[in-house]
């Protein structure tokens, strides 16, 4: 019986030492970004149904903007990760903004799952760049990027941001999904 417990012990102790052997990456220490890799389905219908009521109660001319902020020539696996990250947390700023906004009482109602989701989404990124990469200085793709968004708050009414980032929700959502591989995604 004796010799049963000290081989359990023994297997303990060098699982242990394999998992000191074989560190994980930067991102994942202190970081809780694997959670988004593969969305709940329930997060994606709200998100769906939001877009669609959005999309169906929308004026036409909200949708026509000068900047094309999710228009870009590169793709965020293109990025490093620290800058995919970086670019998420733009992107969910302006988003939740948006859906922070005023609105008519059966949009409020149909955006709060939404905004709640996206919301804890920015906040687990903020920490990630917090422990992993407090000084890390954007790729000149994504500071040009950044440099547009800044543009674009400045110049377009808030009936355009707000039709982007709602209509581009999906984009956002694949660019969180890309910023939580610590590898290249697809």
């Amino acid at each position: 019986m004796l010799r049963l417990g000290f081989i359990a012990l023994l297997t303990v102790l060098t699982a242990a030492s394999f998992g000191a052997a074989f560190p994980q990456p930067a991102l994942r220490k202190g970081c809780s970004l694997f959670k988004y890799k593969f969305l709940v389905p329930h997060e994606m219908k709200a998100m769906q149904k939001m877009k669609k009521h959005f999309e169906d109660t929308m004026l036409l001319s909200d949708r026509k903007c000068n900047t094309r902020l999710f228009h870009r020539k590169w793709n965020p696996a293109e990025l490093s990760v620290p800058d995919r990250v970086m670019l998420v947390e733009a992107e969910l700023d302006l988003v939740t903004a948006m859906l922070g906004l005023p609105a008519d009482p059966s949009f409020t109602e149909t955006r709060q799952r939404p905004l709640a989701f996206l919301s804890q989404a920015r906040e687990d990124l903020r920490g990630c760049m917090a422990t992993a990469a407090p000084s890390h200085q954007p790729s000149g793709k994504l500071r040009h990027w950044l440099q547009k968004l800044q543009t674009a708050k400045k110049t377009e009414t808030t009936g355009c941001l707000e039709a982007s980032a709602i209509i581009h929700i999906f984009q956002v959502l694949d660019d969180l999904r890309c910023a939580a591989f610590q590898e290249q995604c697809i």
